[in-house]
């Protein structure tokens, strides 16, 4: 008889202290990373826990929502940081879903603050991925301008050589002008003998191609190739440069977060019935001991 008073005692307690707890409301979504690569042995989905779990992440949040107020902690208090951590990690709860995804769940006493959190810890890790990626295609075009820039200069060297060839020499084309310069060496370059052959320029041009045709098909060539590389080179930095001025998202939300009109916590029934089981056990040893003890007592 005992024991079903004081059970039900418990029970009636129990209920009425859980109406006093601030009930909290629920919001959640469930997201997928997209355009990012995984590191070493890491999958893209742990990547994205990492960074969600970070405190970059959870500093941004307990300062865009004044978390400090919202949670009644002092900011003098001495040890209010580990204190707010310990608060956030209480409401704002990240784990990998069965399926490669990422649930994240926060809970609060306004049901509007959670589906924001959640919304707000979504486009805070779209920003830091994309700062991290964007570090990255900066260096990557940072070379590529580099090498563009060297490239460049060099073309410029060797199209100036090639000037000077030109105006200096008359070396335009080694090919064309060795032909043109033997049909004139040989006066027969109308099919008429040497009076139309002026022989003092052909002499000349024929000793400049002698001394420096050698130098002029190299810097031809040179010229061609290097033109070759630097075109390919721009192409790439190009791409970076496009890379880099993408705005990304690298989420896929597979379920969006909401107002939730229904708490979450706490569940009184629960409540109540994880009371009533602590309590009944707990008397039940208590009256075994006081039966036993009696039982003793009588006995001697």
């Amino acid at each position: 008889m005992h024991l079903i008073v004081i059970v039900v005692a418990a029970v009636v307690v129990s209920a009425i202290v859980s109406g006093f707890i601030t009930p909290k409301f629920k919001s959640f979504a469930v997201v997928y990373p997209s355009n990012i690569s995984s590191y070493s042995d890491e999958s893209e989905t742990e990547q994205m826990l990492q960074i969600m779990q970070s405190h970059d992440i959870s500093d941004q949040i307990i300062d865009k929502y004044n978390l400090s107020e919202h949670y009644d902690i002092d900011t003098s208090y001495e040890h209010y940081y580990s204190t707010m951590v310990y608060e956030y990690s209480q409401n704002v709860r990240i784990s990998k879903t069965p399926y490669e995804g990422v649930n994240i769940e926060v809970l609060d006493k306004d049901p509007v603050y959670a589906r924001d959190m959640v919304n707000s810890m979504i486009d805070l890790y779209n920003l830091k991925v994309r700062s991290l990626h964007n570090e990255k295609f900066r260096e990557v075009v940072a070379m590529y301008k580099r090498a563009l820039d060297t490239k460049e200069a060099y073309l410029k060297s060797l199209e100036d050589r090639l000037y000077v060839l030109s105006t200096q020499y008359g070396l335009l084309d080694y090919s064309v002008q060795s032909r043109e310069v033997t049909r004139g060496y040989l006066k027969t370059i109308d099919g008429t003998g040497g009076n139309n052959v002026n022989t003092k320029e052909v002499l000349k041009l024929k000793g400049n191609i002698e001394k420096r045709g050698g130098e002029l098909i190299v810097l031809t060539r040179q010229i061609e190739d290097e033109a070759s590389k630097y075109v390919d080179l721009k192409k790439e930095y190009e791409m970076a440069q496009m890379d880099l001025d993408r705005n990304y998202t690298y989420t896929n939300v597979i379920t969006k977060p909401f107002v939730s009109d229904k708490k979450a916590y706490p569940v009184r029934w629960l409540i109540v019935v994880v009371s009533a089981l602590a309590v009944f056990f707990l008397t039940f040893i208590v009256i075994l001991i006081v039966e036993n003890r009696r039982g003793l007592l009588q006995n001697s």
